[in-house]
């Protein structure tokens, strides 16, 4: 096994694109939905809008472009290929920020942010502000390998992490995720490798003790509510890839009217929008993301992830210095008081008035402002 860190060039051959056009024009669609609305899941016009702007109007080699320019590598740890946007600061004293994105995301959330945090002085901000990113694809996800066996839960896509960042050279370092992010960053948390001074998190996984729920906020009781509504209504596609994850993969790997839906229905679902998902993000911006799970074809390696780790969502003890961040349409939200039972180190709380689910993605603002508030307490 090689320690070797080498640049990662991506030429989609055209052949793929075609093939990508041929079964978007043989799509065996279903019946309209019965209802005026998202409740059945993603409803048949939008979707065939969609699927029609991805055949006719999309352009990947701009997205394409846009990865290649930044600067992308992979490098082989514990036998798994790992792919990574590495994009370093022209500021010195720049802090290293390992990202880490989740499900139904990718590094492709991440576009907007990469400027304003690794050059602030060009986006209204200070030097002394400036990160060089680390962002690595999950494995099963993107254009880092599949594994090919069991195990790549979140505790060992944790040390895999730590890992990259001691072969980077990087020997002081901050992490910060959502998603499944949130889940690998809090581990990280937890295993506390000397490199890491501090986390941020924007989807803390914090739930409330049996003694914290008899004494509500109005607050807490909405958390507790949007809790509720996601066991209740919004699930399904957790309990199928936590316990099907290779069922649900034959119809995402081969149809790529199936993958933009399985995905596009969670963009509706969890971004803070008016209706829909193009209120807050371009038809564009969705397939870039879209494509990073259909040119490797990662829909049954990405939902594997859930087959490895959903059961382990839970509140743990956390001592390393934490920052949280919550949005008004996150999935999990939890309250500063909930958090201070098992985070000790709280060193920044951020509460916005609007975004969701996808921070850097929809708020790019807000979130490279909480990133830089938060670690000013560690630089």
């Amino acid at each position: 096994m090689s320690d070797a860190v080498t640049p990662f060039t991506l030429a989609v051959p055209q052949a793929e694109l075609d093939e990508l056009n041929r079964r978007l024009d043989q799509t065996r669609w279903p019946d309209k939905e019965t209802v005026d609305d998202w409740t059945q899941g993603s409803p048949l016009a939008r979707v065939q809008a969609l699927c029609a702007h991805w055949r006719d109007g999309y352009d990947w080699r701009r997205a394409e472009a846009r990865l290649n320019a930044l600067g992308q590598f992979k490098t082989e740890i514990d036998g798994l290929g790992v792919h990574f946007l590495h994009v370093r600061s022209k500021h010195e004293g720049a802090l290293p920020l390992l990202i880490t994105h989740g499900w139904p995301g990718s590094v492709m959330e991440f576009m907007k942010v990469f400027g304003p945090l690794t050059d602030p002085t060009a986006h209204g901000g200070q030097a002394s502000d400036a990160f060089h990113v680390i962002a690595p694809s999950l494995p099963g996800y993107g254009f880092s390998d599949k594994p090919s066996t069991t195990g790549w839960g979140v505790p060992k896509i944790a040390q895999t992490w730590i890992k990259l960042m001691e072969r980077l050279g990087y020997d002081r370092w901050v992490a910060q995720g959502g998603d499944w992010g949130s889940a690998v960053t809090t581990t990280i948390g937890v295993i506390r490798p000397p490199g890491c001074a501090a986390i941020h998190v924007n989807m803390p996984l914090v739930f409330p003790e049996a003694d914290q729920r008899t004494d509500l906020t109005e607050q807490e009781k909405g958390y507790l509510a949007g809790l509720t509504y996601y066991q209740e209504k919004d699930s399904g596609y957790s309990k199928q890839q936590s316990t099907r994850p290779q069922s649900v993969g034959y119809g995402l790997v081969d149809s790529p009217a199936a993958q933009a839906a399985w995905v596009y229905e969670k963009l509706w679902a969890w971004t803070d929008n008016k209706g829909a998902p193009e209120d807050v993000l371009t038809r564009d911006e969705m397939l870039d993301n879209i494509m990073l799970y259909w040119l490797p074809g990662t829909g049954a390696s990405s939902a594997r992830l859930y087959w490895e780790s959903f059961g382990s969502f839970g509140s743990v003890k956390l001592d390393l210095p934490v920052g949280v961040s919550i949005y008004p349409k996150e999935i999990f939200r939890a309250s500063r008081r909930w958090a201070e039972r098992v985070m000790s180190n709280i060193i920044h709380w951020g509460e916005l008035d609007r975004g969701g689910h996808f921070a850097a993605w929809e708020q790019p603002e807000l979130y490279v402002g909480e990133v830089r508030a938060c670690f000013r307490k560690v630089r």
